[in-house]
């Protein structure tokens, strides 16, 4: 002990010591140029807050550590609105406080604020908006708090936590090697609580090791398919790429498409989301063709999005539906119950990502068509064919803002169907059936408003009622068939959880990918990495 220090003072000194430790250091090699977001605040804004705010130290320190490490960069914001980790993060900090014991996170402000944020797609942010600001703020605190509180700090290192939202773009490679490699004296890591990261980071680890071998060549497809029983030299390169990517267990050198061939063709089809006829054509080629870089950072994005998935169950019931894959998952618990192949939004009317409760059942609904439908689809038909409503079974029942407000009755051609499945949100999305049965056999389905609709709205009816005795099949069956709209609540909502993952690992433990239908993936990549592997390509031709 030095004899300058005073008695018992050596013991507070040494905690603030090991408390500086574990504030990052300000990395001011990050600017604008090769920054995540383009958005920028002054530290004095962030002292300001905290000292406002009255914070603990334990939750100012890892606020100034988390500033300090991005450069006071911006974490839920950008130029154009809301980032993506911000959308996801709130979507997983709503699903906890509603259905968690949880009180220490409910912030009516911040609720309502984020609601309208959400919702509010022409929102731009301006960097002078002191709401902006103090909305960034309350997010990472909320973040910050979230975190500490849910995952033990063996698992989620405190540093960590600041990487758990981009904030430079980096090599990708290189970037897969740092997560790849880097080792816990613990042994304890993120990936021990949440599967589905963990799944998707052993995948990294493979196509990594690829990426350092020089990955595969590109096929050239000479005609139009390439069936069992032909003989042909691009054979022997397809046999290659598809035994390095695990279809074909056993390599073959042979020109000739054997049986083993067609195992591994169909394989590879299912895991890209086509149906699998064992052909070679070009939606096989063009999905072969995706270099190993790009299907790293594929990777590396929705590692980034599974962060925000929420580690353990805290409601009975869990509808998830993953966009790019065109599906919807029913969760009892951590057990998946069934699935079902859904359509969504066609490009220009996405589907969003979000949360929300599904509460109620409409029988026999009415179709309130969309003001912007009415603009821009239903008014032109009317101009063409005075008879247009009459021969949709459409009525007018008002004005909005000069244009008229237009249903559809309920009955056979409603575009709902029969049933629709309503969780309240702010973009007017819900499950429904519908009329058009046969578009459910395509592989690419997107081509709604943006509405979710189920290929077996019945089974969906009958298992939320599954614990309702009066509403047996047959009444669900009568109700449907009635032509009266009706509406049924729900004793006990289940929530659902609108994801776009388009990398992922099966129950089967398969790695899958999935067309960037949304440009999402493209998007992101380019705030990311210093170089992106994303070519602008159109997606493939629907069958």
């Amino acid at each position: 002990m030095s004899c300058n220090t005073p008695a018992g003072n050596e013991h507070s000194e040494s905690a603030q010591e090991e408390a500086k430790k574990n504030v990052s250091s300000r990395d001011r090699s990050i600017t604008p140029a090769n920054s995540y977001s383009s958005l920028f605040m002054d530290s004095i804004a962030v002292e300001n807050y905290i000292a406002q705010q009255k914070a603990p130290d334990s939750i100012s320190r890892r606020i100034r550590s988390f500033y300090n490490a991005r450069n006071y960069q911006y974490a839920w914001f950008d130029n154009d609105g809301l980032t993506e980790q911000a959308r996801g993060f709130w979507s997983l900090i709503d699903y906890h406080t509603t259905y968690s014991h949880d009180s220490t996170l409910n912030n009516k402000a911040l609720q309502k604020k984020m609601d309208n944020l959400i919702a509010d797609e022409a929102f731009r942010v301006n960097a002078s908006d002191k709401s902006t600001l103090n909305t960034e703020l309350q997010l990472t605190q909320h973040f910050i708090r979230f975190m500490m509180s849910e995952y033990p700090e063996g698992y989620v290192k405190r540093k960590e936590m600041e990487r758990f939202v981009p904030f430079k773009k980096q090599d990708a490679l290189h970037l897969a090697d740092s997560l790849i490699k880097k080792k816990h004296k613990d042994d304890k890591y993120f990936e021990h609580l949440n599967e589905s990261y963990g799944k998707l980071k052993d995948q990294l680890a493979n196509y990594y090791t690829l990426a350092t071998k020089g990955g595969w060549q590109p096929v050239t497809l000479s005609g139009k398919s390439i069936k069992k029983g032909t003989s042909s030299p691009t054979i022997v390169q397809i046999k290659q790429t598809l035994h390095m990517l695990g279809d074909l267990p056993v390599i073959d050198t042979t020109p000739v498409f054997n049986d083993t061939l067609e195992m591994a063709v169909k394989s590879f089809q299912e895991r890209h989301g086509y149906k699998p006829d064992g052909v070679i054509g070009g939606s096989f080629i063009k999905e072969l063709n995706v270099p190993v870089q790009q299907r790293i950072q594929q990777l590396l994005i929705n590692m980034d999005r599974m962060r925000w998935l929420p580690n353990t169950p805290k409601s009975d019931n869990l509808i998830v539906v993953n966009i790019p894959e065109y599906m919807l998952h029913m969760y009892e618990g951590k057990q998946k119950a069934w699935d079902m192949v859904v359509v969504v939004g066609k490009s220009g009317h996405n589907t969003m990502m979000f949360n929300g409760d599904l509460n109620q059942i409409v029988f026999s609904p009415y179709w309130n068509v969309p003001p912007s439908i009415v603009q821009k689809e239903v008014l032109p038909a009317m101009e063409r064919d005075p008879n247009y409503l009459a021969s949709q079974n459409m009525e007018i029942i008002g004005d909005d803002g000069g244009i008229p407000s237009i249903r559809q009755l309920p009955g056979t051609g409603n575009a709902l169907g029969k049933v629709k499945f309503l969780f309240p949100n702010s973009f007017n999305i819900y499950f429904h059936d519908t009329p058009s049965k046969s578009l459910f056999e395509r592989d690419q389905r997107a081509f709604s408003h943006g509405c979710i609709r189920l290929s077996d709205p019945f089974k969906m009816a009958q298992y939320l009622l599954r614990n309702e005795p009066e509403w047996t099949p047959e009444r669900i069956q009568e109700a449907m068939d009635a032509g009266v709209e009706k509406y049924v609540k729900l004793k006990h909502p289940v929530p659902v959880i609108i994801t776009y993952y388009t990398a992922w690992v099966d129950d089967a433990g398969r790695l899958n990918f999935r067309n960037d239908i949304y440009k999402h993936d493209e998007m992101l990549a380019k705030k990311m990495f210093t170089q992106t592997a994303f070519a602008n390509n159109e997606a493939v031709a629907k069958k």
